[in-house]
């Protein structure tokens, strides 16, 4: 009795809008006296190439209509491939209706995700959008123990060679691996069209959500060496590595935070991260001015951190960062002369970014969670104007203002419990990651002491209200001038009170940015 895995492939659909590699695979298959049939495009490509094809209206009867948009949906295309060939009743109907079964499937879809990336008319959109393609592929892989589908380019010498190698014959496990593809295929293809129309009609998170990536890369493991991990999505068309060993999980973890924080200034700026928490961010006249402000806020934690910065790294700011131990350097360009000193430590990272395409990326934050995910719009905004308002009696003065929102921009982008101590230009003192915003402003106050910065006529930015006025006490203690914060606490009125007593300014901006 015939069985799946000793049906012999003797006929075969191919129709690919991506013809990777397709004339060396359909030469292999008519080489083992394979038949093909095929569609539009694709039979022009095979028959140009002076291999043997008929033509889809060979097997149907019937001609190719409407533009080419009904084509393979026919009877004897569905039959041949739902055919069960085990099923007497399903033989006898296929001899009844002269239908013959087709035994491997070749098609991959219209390219929609390309046409996407172009930014093509809604209408170019609309027309591609496969009906006929996803349509076969699923049809196939229902029926994946009588007709093999294949939709990877990937797989094609593979085939060929079990092909080669068992009398034209597939096992059951393979064809369960091919069908397995085949809806991961069809389900990204669905999620890539589902976020286009979801994002026109302006509905960021609809009832069914779906996340559409396809893999980037393997990684050498995850976030410790004994867990799994590979890269999905475009983040290698916004980040290019041009040195260094391959990017690790946790690389990839503190490019993200890094440059978005980056992200925040327009004048020269740089970023020192570690664990994905800045220990030093600076501006200046020159990204030389701005490494020396921001490395002595920490000088410790920097040592094995990445470096971000917002502008073309030159021969000078090269050599001045050049000493310091770094995972990665991030930058929108390199100077030649630059590339001739920083290459010079082989296993150093260095990533070319392009923050346009950076900026235009972010629409949600998905994260895992136990069963599903969390999905958020992505924190973009550092405050409502109109919602800004100064909670004390005395005003911060322009200087004051200025450092404030330096000081805001940076604690953005700290792990809560956040602590920010800055100057106008440069980070003094650093709290994140506390259980208590208590703890992270002892911390920040006592790294400022330990690399000899002082804090008088600082201002502090806490990422949430304080519950209690003994964080206005800490700050008053260590010689800040002016604090920022959400406000919003139902001790917000002594919280004042105490800045008040101290001619603290103290701005409210009713926006709050945890980071968890």
């Amino acid at each position: 009795m015939i069985t799946p895995s000793t049906h012999r492939i003797k006929r075969a659909l191919i129709s690919v809008s991506d013809k990777t590699g397709i004339i060396d695979f359909a030469k292999e298959l008519v080489t083992l006296g394979i038949e093909l049939f095929s569609t539009g495009g694709t039979m022009k490509a095979l028959a140009d190439s002076s291999i043997p094809v008929k033509s889809i209206t060979d097997m149907t009867g019937f001609p190719e209509i409407l533009d080419g948009r009904v084509k393979t949906l026919h009877p004897a295309i569905h039959g041949g491939i739902l055919a069960r060939l085990d099923n007497k009743k399903h033989i006898e109907q296929m001899k009844e209706h002269n239908l013959e079964s087709i035994d491997l499937l070749v098609v991959n879809l219209y390219p929609f995700e390309q046409t996407l990336e172009n930014n093509s008319s809604h209408e170019e959109l609309i027309e591609n959008i496969d009906i006929g393609g996803p349509g076969m592929l699923r049809a196939a892989a229902k029926n994946y123990l009588w007709t093999a589908p294949v939709t990877n380019p990937g797989k094609y010498s593979e085939i060929i060679e079990i092909l080669k190698n068992n009398g034209c014959t597939i096992d059951e496990q393979y064809r369960l691996i091919l069908c397995s593809e085949v809806f991961s295929h069809t389900s990204y293809y669905d999620s890539l069209i589902a976020g286009y129309l979801n994002k026109i009609v302006e509905n960021s998170l609809p009832v069914i959500y779906g996340v559409p990536m396809s893999k980037a890369q393997e990684l050498r493991y995850g976030e410790n060496p004994h867990q799994h991990a590979s890269l999905y999505g475009n983040f290698n068309k916004i980040f290019k590595q041009i040195h260094g060993k391959e990017l690790s999980y946790n690389n990839i973890l503190d490019i993200d935070g890094a440059t978005k924080l980056i992200l925040e200034f327009e004048e020269p700026s740089l970023a020192i991260i570690k664990h994905t928490n800045p220990c030093g961010v600076a501006s200046g006249a020159s990204l030389k001015e701005a490494w020396e402000k921001a490395y002595t806020t920490d000088t410790i934690s920097a040592y094995g951190g990445i470096i971000a910065v917002n502008r073309q790294i030159d021969k000078l700011t090269a050599e001045t960062i050049h000493s310091l131990f770094t995972e990665l350097i991030i930058a929108p360009e390199f100077t030649g002369e630059a590339l001739e000193i920083l290459t010079k430590k082989r296993d150093r990272r260095l990533i070319v970014a392009d923050y346009d395409m950076l900026s235009k990326s972010f629409t949600n934050d998905v994260r895992a969670v136990a069963g599903g995910f969390l999905v958020q719009k992505t924190d973009t905004i550092l405050f409502d104007k109109k919602n800004l308002k100064v909670a004390t009696n005395r005003a911060p003065s322009q200087e004051e203002f200025q450092a404030l929102m330096f000081a805001w921009k940076v604690c953005k982008h700290v792990k809560s419990n956040a602590i920010v101590y800055t100057s106008a230009d440069r980070t003094l003192g650093i709290g994140a990651g506390q259980m208590s915003r208590v703890d992270s402003a002892r911390i920040a106050v006592e790294k400022a002491k330990m690399m000899g910065l002082d804090l008088k006529g600082s201002v502090l930015a806490s990422d949430a209200y304080f519950p209690f006025a003994d964080g206005i006490i800490q700050a008053v203690e260590a010689g800040a001038t002016a604090i920022i914060q959400p406000g919003g606490s139902v001790r917000d009125e002594e919280v004042i009170r105490e800045a008040n007593e101290n001619n603290i300014a103290m701005l409210f901006t009713g926006m709050r940015h945890f980071r968890h």
